[in-house]
């Protein structure tokens, strides 16, 4: 395993243990493994471990073709899994709109503050209006009898079918940048224009999340597909690393979701 480790993060090793032990249930028991919701960056591990496994094969779905947090279903390479097999549930939020409004935050807040670990839940999504979030079907009756409220405004869960899903407000912006190096604070500045010492007080101010970890370190190096969060500017997917220039800086294509514009 050491020769895995030293192409991740330190903190990622855990992670790398559990992908592990499901590859080797797969390999060893010729039957299929469905994984919690997994962010880009874990979904990018898994990847790049199962090339070791020809064996083994993967499939990713997360409610909806843009999904950001998506199951992966690992199964010997003879499977075909359906829809049905990533057991996912679409949940909307029926609450009274013309008095009250409802965020992300909220949200995710109200249900882990539930009990409900964060790997249950895929994305959140809105049209501006109307609230839907994808869900592991197993915690529905339990989701349905403990979120009665959502920051004090009265709320009602439905399941609805995939074609009542809505079409999210938000819309990520593909964009190729060149930067000086892959550490946290230069790929904001360059991202969000603003100088390097805001992207450091940013940081500083636990306003910057990397794969919805709070990150204190200007200094990290992100890798590919780190989700980066920064609060009231918007979101960054680091898509690719594609090089250097004559100048030795790097090319990066990214995805920004830029909450200013």
């Amino acid at each position: 395993m050491e020769d895995i480790y030293q192409h991740f993060r330190e903190e990622e090793k855990f992670f790398i243990d559990q992908v592990a032990d499901w590859l080797q249930k797969v390999e060893f028991q010729y039957s299929p493994y469905l994984t919690p919701f997994l962010n880009p960056r874990e979904q990018y591990i898994v990847e790049s471990m199962i090339g070791q496994h020809s064996d083994v094969k993967i499939e990713a779905f997360g409610g909806y073709e843009a999904a950001e947090r998506k199951r992966l279903f690992l199964s010997p390479s003879y499977f075909e899994p359906s829809q049905d097999d990533f057991e996912i549930k679409i949940v909307e939020i029926r609450y009274p709109k013309k008095f009250a409004e409802l965020s992300h935050g909220k949200i995710l807040g109200t249900i882990m503050g539930a009990g409900i670990k964060r790997e249950l839940i895929g994305d959140i999504i809105s049209d501006g209006e109307e609230w839907q979030f994808f869900v592991d079907e197993s915690i529905l009756a339990y989701l349905y009898s403990s979120l009665t409220k959502i920051d004090n405004i009265s709320v009602k869960l439905n399941e609805v079918p995939y074609t009542d899903i809505i079409i999210p407000k938000d819309s990520w912006e593909e964009k190729a940048v060149i930067v000086s190096s892959l550490r946290l604070d230069v790929v904001l500045a360059n991202v969000f224009h603003v100088s390097r010492q805001k992207s450091k007080e940013l940081i500083a101010s636990n306003k910057v999340k990397i794969n919805w970890r709070e990150s204190l370190r200007p200094d990290v190096a992100l890798g590919i597909h780190d989700v980066i969060s920064i609060r009231q500017y918007g979101r960054i997917r680091l898509e690719a690393i594609e090089g250097k220039t004559k100048k030795e800086k790097i090319r990066l294509q990214l995805a920004v979701l830029d909450r200013n514009r």
